[in-house]
């Protein structure tokens, strides 16, 4: 135990427990509208790589504790976190709670939605979709789950560093209103810094990273229809399957298998046995008649159980290990794009107008461009592989120890109507006292950004609005001439704090907390806050800790914003950044003063926190399950033409196909719907690489960025169709016989369902 503590660096007791933990999240990968473009037109048909829910619990060997669950989901939902909290406290009793427990969004624009509670977000997924829901709700709570049966005695490490390349303010031209003096302060107009936390198992060793960045989840555009998670859903698989690699080299890698003399058993398919030698990896004629000989299989049933099986990572970690798991966070990414090249008019290829982004007036014309560009993919892979560096850097390199209380504060406020105390305009004077408004959103927010254009006429910068859609706007509700007053300079498109029917269209009450492990504080934030909003913040509460503090850490506090935590209210700018109008200040919902009043209140719960003063909890927000609306039509039968199986191969491998790295391999097959089931903690896809043994190993499956699952009708309304798996053969990928495998499950009319599963005839990478 002594060469381990010297081998991760510790050297003193462990002062705190930890444990972390992981579950799929993976929603309907059919039918419903992704959540984040607001892009009716955006449905998912298919799987990029699966979603999940990462989770960490911290706690005082004898004291409080604290949860952090972090979403590969587009934010949080006010709906699923009260449902977890019923569940965590049937199970827990007041152990985990609304005050110690957050439940963040990474903001990728690509997963199913449907699971928020309130109407403006859920009015392009044709209302609530319970299927979205449950699978987020149990994935968290099995998360925290898991996080709870692995605590352990342990450490944490803190470490920061500054990331370049991996975002750009999409907003610059808000970003220049505010004051020349503040601006002077910081060199780059987004923040640069990421800040990740090490935790240390006493017994097992690293166990999990967890990191907060500002980057927006927009590398996959508006027109993707393939569950991701984007960037930072990437990056964690990367890190998490870096770190694996590392810590397990006593047993065979899968890109590092060799095979000096290989004996290829077939019987299991019906072939001979055959006998080859593959030296140095080179592949001779006798394997390509292995291959010849292996057939597709045709379809046949087989029990759910074996796609989760066949899983090529575990989820329970080795033994009694903890599985490592790596969470790649979301901060104030407000005006902060990863399309880092910059946004340029697709029909000339010029740059946007700089003030209101758009071609030639026109708003849909106007697109950022990530590193891959033209190829979205490229982009995620790239600013998901810049982050993940620079987290292994910061991890590898973490000598400062977390150490002191956990604490936490909560409180739920109605941001529809804060009374905020602004500074005096003069020493002496009185403080003025203003109010935030009840939400609204402006014209600007219609306009879209350059991750993802809007419609129509409106455009970015525009404080006026037009008299046609003011008019079709009244025909839903006709903002008050007090609320007109309140928002101002926002010209108000859909006035939704004053919109309740069939049920309240966007949230008043709101939850702010703050989260502390010893000297990191952790500001969970309901929005997303612009680069100088969340500096502004974060300033804020800094300030008001240091000098109450009794020097325990003294100026080695560091503060991190957490954005869309626990609920979504969309954004918050500074009030400069308001006056502008751009997207980020229309979609700010509670007017010019949101983010004094969330200053305001975060440094209360600062003063309570220093003070071992108890907050009052607030107005509970409402949950309005049985409210909710689902428009989403059922699947009712799956077909396939006579003659043929569910799981047939519709179009194969070429016969004899040989391929080389970096090749292409696609295979589609006779498929159901795959909202039938979701196959959590499975996979719909496999690659699957010959054994000597005659056995198939799995190789790549659905939690792999080289593997996509592609789900398709040949008709809108057809009970027909098809699986396409395509497969980016890695750079990394060993030599040997392949096929392609599916699993997926059918219902009939009658409802029942049935699982079946299909394989491509063998091909031979090289």
């Amino acid at each position: 135990m002594l060469v381990d503590f010297f081998s991760w660096g510790c050297f003193s007791r462990p002062n705190y427990l930890i444990g972390t933990g992981s579950y799929d999240i993976t929603g309907p990968a059919a039918d419903v509208n992704m959540m984040g473009y607001a892009n009716t037109e955006q449905i998912a048909s298919g799987v990029h790589f699966r979603l999940r829910a990462r989770a960490f619990i911290v706690g005082e060997p004898n004291g409080k504790r604290l949860v952090f669950v972090n979403l590969d989901a587009c934010m949080a939902s006010q709906l699923v976190t009260i449902k977890v909290l019923e569940r965590l406290k049937s199970r827990y009793g007041s152990l985990y709670n609304e005050e110690n427990v957050a439940i963040s969004g990474i903001h990728t624009h690509s997963g199913p939605g449907g699971y928020l509670q309130y109407v403006v977000y859920i009015v392009t997924s044709l209302g609530f979709v319970p299927q979205s829901f449950d699978v987020i709700v149990d994935g968290i709570e099995k998360s925290i789950i898991q996080a709870h049966q692995n605590l352990h005695p342990g450490y944490i490490y803190i470490n920061k560093g500054e990331l370049l390349d991996a975002g750009v303010s999409r907003s610059p031209s808000s970003y220049l209103n505010n004051p020349p003096d503040e601006r002077a302060r910081y060199k780059y107009n987004v923040d640069k810094d990421m800040t990740l936390l090490k935790f240390v198992d006493a017994k097992w060793g690293p166990v999990g990273s967890f990191n907060w960045f500002a980057t927006h989840g927009t590398s996959m555009s508006r027109t993707n229809s393939l569950i991701s998670g984007d960037n930072k859903g990437a990056a964690a698989r990367f890190m998490e399957d870096w770190y694996m690699q590392r810590s397990d080299s006593s047993q065979t890698s899968r890109d590092d298998y060799f095979v000096e003399e290989a004996i290829y058993n077939v019987s299991s398919l019906g072939q001979s046995y055959r006998r080859i030698s593959i030296i140095d990896r080179s592949l001779d004629d006798s394997l390509h008649e292995i291959a010849a000989s292996v057939k597709s299989t045709g379809g046949r049933l087989t029990e759910r159980s074996i796609s989760v099986s066949s899983r090529v990572r575990g989820s329970t970690g080795n033994g009694d290990k903890p599985e490592f798991v790596a969470a790649f966070c979301q901060s104030n990414c407000g005006d902060v794009s990863p399309n880092v090249l910059g946004a340029f008019c697709i029909d000339t290829g010029l740059p946007c107008d700089f003030n209101h982004s758009t071609c030639n007036g026109k708003n849909e014309l106007c697109y950022g461009r990530g590193p891959g560009y033209p190829d979205e993919f490229a982009s995620t892979r790239i600013i998901a592989e810049r982050q993940f560096n620079k987290a292994t850097e910061l991890f590898n390199s973490a000598t400062e120890q977390l150490s002191g209380a956990i604490d936490y504060r909560h409180v739920y406020l109605d941001f529809s109507k804060i009374e905020v105390k602004l500074p005096p305009v003069a020493p002496g004077n009185p403080e003025p006292v203003v109010k935030t408004c009840p939400a609204a959103m402006g014209f600007a927010f219609a306009a879209g950004t350059t991750d993802g254009p809007g419609a129509f006429d409106f455009q970015q910068g525009d404080d006026h609005g037009n008299p046609f859609w003011k008019l079709v706007r009244n025909l839903l509700k006709e903002p008050t001439e007090e609320q007109v007053n309140c928002q101002k300079p926002k010209p108000i498109l859909l006035d939704t704090g004053e919109m309740s029917l069939p049920y309240p269209w966007a949230p008043a009450i709101l939850p702010i907390q703050i989260l502390r492990i010893g000297q990191l504080v952790i500001l969970s934030a309901p929005g997303e806050f612009t680069t100088m909003a969340g500096r502004r913040l974060r300033e804020a509460v800094k300030e008001t800790l240091l000098p109450n503090k009794s020097g325990e850490h003294g100026h080695d506090i560091h503060v991190v914003i957490a954005g869309l935590t626990n609920t979504y209210s969309q954004y918050v700018t500074t009030f400069e950044e308001y006056q502008v109008q751009r997207y980020e200040g229309g979609s700010t919902l509670y007017g010019p003063h949101t983010l004094s009043a969330y200053i305001q209140e975060f440094k209360k719960l600062a003063i309570a926190m220093v003070n071992g003063e108890v907050v009052e909890a607030g107005p509970s927000p409402p949950d309005l399950l049985d409210k909710q609306i689902s428009l989403l039509p059922p699947v009712i039968d799956d077909m396939t033409p006579l003659g043929i199986n569910f799981g047939d191969v519709k179009q194969d491998v070429p016969k004899n196909a040989s391929y080389m790295k970096e090749d292409i391999v696609e295979v589609t097959f006779w498929s159901s719907c795959p909202r039938n089931d979701l196959m959590t903690e499975g996979t719909f896809s496999l690659v699957e690489l010959l054994q000597h043994n005659g056995d198939w190993r799995p190789v790549y499956d659905d939690d792999d960025f080289c593997l996509r699952f592609k789900w398709s009708r040949p008709a809108p309304l057809s009970a027909y169709s098809h699986a396409t798996i395509r497969w980016e053969i890695p750079k990394t990928a060993t030599p040997g016989i392949y096929r392609i495998r599916h699993f997926n499950a059918a219902k009939n009319l009658l409802g029942s369902i049935q699982h079946f599963t299909g394989s491509s005839s063998a091909f031979i990478v090289s």
